[in-house]
């Protein structure tokens, strides 16, 4: 008789855990409230909210994740969210549209959760200002190239520029950021990455990384001799150019279509001359097309001497 009783308390407890599994694992819509605390990166702000908001919404889910709702401490879940997404209210004040927080419905109830619609209104933080400094990004980068190739222009960085928090005594003797180094080899084509910045001790950077992005091309040498001319020499005078020729060495974008000389012109810039204390000056080149990735220039000085214009 025992047995039977026992046999029987087994079978109701065995029917209601398969019934209680089966309720929970349904999918249920209900209310519920969640507190928030935002972390942003909004310009001139601190990086964390000094005030929470709760956020409501009607929410589908299984019966477990309900459970696991309802059970969870109402410690403010820390909410990362995009500074485009937030509104200026004025003053301190930043708040989050309903419309933006779909995106952030799994970080803020979880995973499995659908929103059927948000009941509370805008969730309103507060961001306090603190001390900033804009700097520029210096890069530290090491790069080679395979024969016959090179960069046709300097690498570049995005952002080119960022915001350094910190306390102002901190902040005065920081003028740049450096990133990580960077090293490419043997290089024959574009090279783009991400790189991380290597910010001082006690001071929070905008971004953590930039984009960096190296432009590569094979490139042909063309030599050309071609005639110094003389630029901006005030009436009445006559610059000469010693040597009146020069050697200059093109780099282009392999292939090449022309000769860069037929159109490229070397001169010496009088503004130059007259700033000089010896009378010796560097060579321009202007006019080159659009393919010439470099130029040198032999000799690299020529002697420039002034005297009244014969005409």
């Amino acid at each position: 008789m025992k047995s039977n009783w026992i046999q029987l308390l087994l079978c109701l407890a065995l029917s209601s855990s398969i019934w209680l599994i089966h309720n929970l694992s349904q999918s249920y819509v209900s209310i519920v409230s969640v507190p928030v605390a935002a972390r942003s990166n909004l310009a001139g702000r601190a990086e964390l909210s000094s005030t929470d908001a709760t956020v409501t919404a009607q929410v589908r889910a299984s019966g477990f994740r309900h459970l696991k709702l309802s059970s969870v401490r109402r410690r403010p879940v820390r909410i990362s969210f995009s500074p485009e997404d937030f509104h200026h209210d004025g003053g301190d004040v930043y708040s989050i549209p309903v419309a933006n927080l779909y995106k952030y419905a799994a970080p803020i109830f979880g995973d499995g959760v659908s929103i059927e619609s948000f009941i509370s209104d805008d969730p309103e933080f507060l961001f306090n200002e603190v001390t900033f400094k804009k700097v520029p990004v210096q890069r530290v980068q090491s790069v080679s190239y395979r024969p016959q190739y090179m960069a046709t222009r300097e690498m570049s960085v995005h952002p080119d520029s960022v915001l350094v928090y910190g306390e102002e005594s901190r902040l005065e003797n920081i003028d740049r950021i450096l990133t990580r180094p960077i090293e490419l080899k043997d290089l024959s084509a574009s090279a783009h990455g991400t790189v991380r910045l290597d910010g001082p001790i006690g001071v929070r950077l905008s971004d953590a990384e930039v984009v960096y992005s190296l432009d590569v091309s094979r490139y042909v040498e063309i030599r050309s001799v071609v005639k110094v001319e003389a630029r901006n020499v005030p009436p009445g005078m006559h610059l000469s150019v010693l040597p009146s020729t020069a050697e200059v060495v093109f780099r282009c974008v392999f292939p090449t279509a022309s000769d860069p000389s037929e159109s490229a012109t070397v001169y010496v810039d009088y503004d130059d001359f007259a700033k000089s204390l010896t009378g010796r000056c560097i060579a321009r080149c202007d006019n080159l097309p659009s393919g010439v990735i470099s130029y040198s220039v032999t000799p690299e000085v020529f002697d420039c001497i002034i005297n009244s214009s014969p005409w």
